[in-house]
């Protein structure tokens, strides 16, 4: 374990649960991962309706039911968790964002819109922020998406894995995509952007995890 107790990660969470929120165990397994390293984790989440909520046993979408984003990540973070529109970059020494369709339905609107997504403005201005300071960034799973649309501009590297379709959208967005494995990393040292597949490949979250842990000691290696 390192001492990183005088740096503030930031974790936005999407919800709770992979079908309409955060990637649960990418997102504990961040949180883990922080917290064997020493560092502060400020989880944070935006105060907004889920685009949908669905039934996680037999994958429906619940007709007529309404969940707030905030509300739902509050039960990862055990009720400490902060809004993301009262954030800001100069709290912060590293921001990270955990996948799952949360990501794609409620950060921004990627599962509906596809190469033509846009981003939640409190979630892009912040990655923004955090950029323009030089702060590092990761970013786990289908979370990449967020750094094409926001960053593309930039061209950073980036990865999801190696599925094809996703990846072709990631480089429209004029970010470069780079394949690889579950359990490795892709750091572009320009962005100072890191970023590992997860459940985007899996299989299993003992995989899942070392990919996970990489990316974070990365991050605050970098913050």
């Amino acid at each position: 374990m390192k001492n990183y107790e005088n740096k503030t990660v930031g974790v936005i969470l999407s919800g709770s649960g992979w079908q309409d929120g955060s990637e649960i165990q990418e997102a504990v397994l961040t949180l883990l991962h922080l917290d064997n390293e020493g560092a502060n984790i400020k989880i944070i989440a935006p105060n907004k309706s889920q685009m949908d909520v669905v039934e996680h046993v037999n994958n429906t979408t619940t007709k007529g039911e309404s969940r707030n984003v905030l509300v739902e990540s509050a039960r990862i973070a055990r009720g400490n968790i902060s809004d993301i529109s009262e954030i800001s970059a100069n709290e912060l020494d590293a921001l990270i964002i955990p996948g799952g369709f949360g990501v794609a339905k409620n950060l921004c609107d990627f599962a509906v819109k596809g190469a033509d997504m846009s981003v939640m403005k409190s979630t892009e201005d912040l990655i923004l922020e955090m950029h323009k300071a030089n702060k590092s960034l990761g970013f786990i799973c289908i979370a990449p998406v967020l750094a094409a649309k926001v960053l593309g501009k930039f061209k950073p590297k980036l990865t999801i894995g190696n599925d094809l379709g996703t990846a072709k959208i990631i480089e429209k967005l004029g970010a470069n995509h780079i394949n690889c494995p579950v359990d490795e990393i892709v750091y572009d040292e320009v962005n100072n952007v890191v970023t590992t597949p997860a459940y985007m490949l899996g299989p299993s979250i003992s995989w899942v995890s070392k990919g996970i842990e990489k990316l974070v000691v990365k991050v605050l290696e970098l913050s």
